[in-house]
């Protein structure tokens, strides 16, 4: 039999992960990438890539690199986003995958064949493969809020996506709207050229935790305390931010909604310092425009030159219709958050939310694919994988509530539980070798 031909959609770090754990099995992945290089979002210069001037990892680099290719110990604690860019690329080239990569490929459609195989269509080319690997990502198609604030802002909207480096804010009055890490990374630039404060329009409390606690790294604190239950954690890691730094509340932001384990918390190590100085001031939620004003839910009001919409991203797969995503990917059932229920030769690599860094766990679930693929590893019964989906959703939602439950992963938990499923897939498979993975006929030649 011939191996197993594989789409790999996207050659950031899920993608790459995936095409090594492919490769490493004697499969043949064909890996589709719209930019000129490997590394996705890292790469600052990739279409659609968020990546700005000061971008640097809030996971600590010994916690963020593959297992396979640690980084290197002499780069600082958390790398730049060009240092993460270039290391992705040395991976790329390290295990053979760059050959493998068909740059400036867009894919625009995936759709199954009444023969069993996929056929994935990119720019000009359609291909037939055995399997499909959507590796994606999900950081490249802005939220913007759901409805239009009243009035009008006659200033300039920008979203964070669009974000490279502080000059252009320079003499501006600029309000940055969101908690999340890249809202705070970009008000902390701003403040340093704007007029005034920069502005943080805050309707919702975060958790604000240091890149380092108590001289360390402060996720080698979380990675500790992993054989914890998450509640049992929490209240420690709780315990030791506000000994650390205080309480939110303490610098003008809101009071966090939920715990620390249970809202993404925002890595900073400056907004609680350019807080304290006043060149960034807290406001709450907006209420309405008046030309260049902006009125905020507690009736106060600024004026002001620029707004910036730190606001995330929407979950987006173009190339698959409804048929595969439903209505909503975000809530995409996926056993294992990898394999699809309906079928599982098409899997993702990528489409989660950790606690954690994204690197070690995209490795993990490469390696359940592959190892899936390469006939290695038989997945559950149908009925059972979708009971396991449903008790993790239950437990997610009881976690982190109605936001992204279905993507919500525990990185510790999560990349220490992979592997134990790989090996009891090995041994569903040999109980039962029919149900190893193979092609649905012979391997044609591409189209």
């Amino acid at each position: 039999m011939s191996r197993p031909r594989v789409a790999v959609i996207g050659a950031g770090a899920a993608g790459l992960a995936a095409a090594k754990a492919l490769l490493d099995r004697g499969l043949e992945p064909v890996v589709h990438e719209r930019g000129d290089r490997p590394g996705g979002l890292w790469v600052r210069t990739a279409p659609g890539s968020p990546a700005y001037a000061s971008l640097h990892l809030n996971t600590s680099r010994g916690r963020t690199g593959f297992a396979a290719r640690p980084m290197p110990r002499t780069w600082p604690d958390y790398p730049s986003a060009d240092l993460v860019a270039g290391y992705l690329a040395d991976y790329a080239d390290a295990f053979g995958v760059t050959g493998h990569i068909r740059f400036g490929t867009d894919v625009t459609s995936v759709e199954r064949t009444e023969d069993g195989r996929w056929e994935v269509a990119a720019g000009r080319d359609t291909d037939l493969y055995d399997a499909v690997v959507v590796a994606n990502g999900h950081n490249r198609e802005p939220r913007m809020p759901a409805a239009a604030y009243p009035g009008d802002f006659s200033g300039v909207h920008m979203h964070a996506r669009d974000y490279s480096d502080p000059e252009p804010f320079r003499g501006r009055r600029v309000l940055v709207v969101g908690t999340g890490n890249s809202a705070m990374d970009i008000a902390v630039d701003a403040s340093h050229v704007a007029r005034g404060p920069v502005l943080l329009s805050a309707r919702r409390g975060v958790h604000i935790v240091p890149k380092y606690l108590f001289g360390r790294p402060s996720d080698a604190t979380g990675g500790a305390l992993a054989v914890l239950p998450w509640r049992i954690r929490q209240a420690v890691a709780q315990t030791l931010l506000r000994l650390a730094v205080g309480r939110p509340q303490d610098y003008g932001l809101p009071a966090p909604s939920g715990g620390l384990l249970q809202n993404h918390p925002t890595v900073s190590d400056t907004v609680l310092s350019r807080l304290t100085h006043g060149e960034i001031a807290v406001r709450p939620g907006i209420a309405r425009f008046e030309g260049d004003r902006a009125v905020f839910a507690d009736g106060s009001g600024d004026t002001v030159d620029t707004v910036v919409w730190a606001t995330g991203y929407r979950v987006t797969l173009p190339f698959l219709g409804e048929r595969w995503t439903g209505p909503d990917p975000e809530r995409l059932p996926l056993y294992k958050r990898v394999f699809h229920l309906d079928d599982p030769s098409l899997a993702f690599v990528g489409l989660m939310q950790s606690t954690g860094a994204a690197l070690p766990v995209v490795e993990a679930q490469g390696e359940l694919v592959a190892a899936h693929l390469a006939g290695e590893y038989a997945l559950p019964d149908p009925a059972a994988q979708r009971r396991a989906v449903a008790r993790d959703l239950r437990a997610a939602t009881a976690r982190w509530g109605d936001r992204r439950p279905m993507m919500r992963v525990d990185f510790d938990h999560y990349v220490a539980d992979l592997p134990r499923e790989r090996a009891a897939g090995a041994r569903r498979l040999a109980a039962r070798p029919e149900r190893a993975f193979a092609p649905a006929r012979p391997q044609e030649s591409p189209r």
